[in-house]
């Protein structure tokens, strides 16, 4: 009789070890898609999680952060199940739904759903110093970072391009270096220049204007006035002057808004209670980077979201009397 209860006692106590404890198994993890790890996507997708992770006991949903090619690589991992969240620009969350530009081979992606805007993100163009650049059409046979494939600032500047007539072949280089890399290769004196979309203040920028003296130049003329009455999701901007060191002026741009996207696949739930996250914490979330400081939840439900708002994303906003 003891051998027997020895041997059901032991059974017992294996088969506990062997079964996770209940709030591992249910434990949830997802990963949100940014961009460079010195870019404002990446700032944007380590604020959600580090929100969302603050009350992870009680919902067992644990965020991670992935730094990636940018916006268009983002949407085609949202399609092949690679991520759960993912950030874009507003031109290419657009191009994606409907099928357009880039995505014309693809079709329109119809489980591409929306959550929330977030920062402006005025195209950027810096130069070197002594490359004397006055104006976007004096890099004009000159070495220029287009941006590398897969990215969102890669996609417009390719855009813009056609509007104006250029092909790449009309610099003298036309590199593919990554966000990353831009800013050490204008002050190595690789490149004379480059085109980026991000959100401002970024440490990208800043750094080749205080390390080598880097040059803001705007972005305007007929090409640029084209492409902002053609396509809704452009518009005119400005980079405040003296935001960047050796740069005193305001700088005349235009651009995008930064999102969030999901696929329709992600459980309304996940998505609900990362809405939440940020909602519940926003003024926490805006102290989490300066590009985040004028932020008003009401235009981040409707600005910039071409793809239907995924429905996780709608039930909070109901709540909260938004939508």
């Amino acid at each position: 009789m003891r051998m027997q209860f020895g041997v059901v006692a032991g059974a017992l106590l294996a088969a506990a070890v062997a079964m996770p404890a209940p709030s591992l198994a249910q434990q949830q993890f997802v990963t949100v898609g940014t961009g460079g790890v010195t870019g404002v996507y990446y700032a944007v997708g380590g604020a959600i999680c580090r929100l969302m992770n603050k009350d992870r006991k009680t919902h067992n949903i644990r965020c991670s952060v992935e730094s990636t090619g940018g916006s268009t690589a983002n949407i085609n991992s949202l399609k092949g199940g690679e991520l759960d969240f993912g950030m874009s620009q507003s031109d290419v969350q657009f191009t994606a739904s409907k099928g357009q530009g880039s995505f014309k081979d693809a079709g329109p992606y119809a489980d591409l759903r929306s959550v929330f805007s977030v920062h402006p993100e005025p195209f950027t163009v810096l130069a070197r110093k002594e490359a004397n650049i006055t104006k976007f059409e004096d890099f004009k046979g000159k070495r220029f970072n287009v941006g590398n494939p897969g990215s969102g600032t890669r996609t417009s500047m390719e855009e813009l391009l056609a509007e104006m007539g250029w092909k790449l072949s009309d610099f003298a280089l036309a590199s593919e270096l990554k966000a990353d890399e831009h800013g050490p290769a204008l002050c190595d004196n690789k490149i004379d220049g480059f085109f980026y979309g991000v959100g401002h203040p970024s440490a990208n920028i800043q750094d080749p204007t205080t390390t080598c003296g880097a040059k803001l130049v705007s972005l305007t003329g007929p090409a640029v006035d084209r492409l902002i009455a053609k396509y809704p999701y452009y518009a005119k901007a400005t980079i405040p002057g003296g935001l960047y060191n050796g740069n005193p002026n305001p700088t005349t741009t235009y651009g995008v808004l930064a999102t969030l996207v999901a696929s329709a696949k992600v459980p309304e739930q996940t998505v609900y209670t990362l809405v939440k996250a940020v909602f519940e914490n926003f003024d926490e979330f805006k102290k989490l980077h300066p590009a985040f400081a004028n932020l008003d939840p009401k235009d981040m439900v409707k600005n910039g979201n071409s793809a239907p708002l995924h429905p996780g994303a709608v039930k909070y906003y109901k709540e909260k009397g938004w939508m």
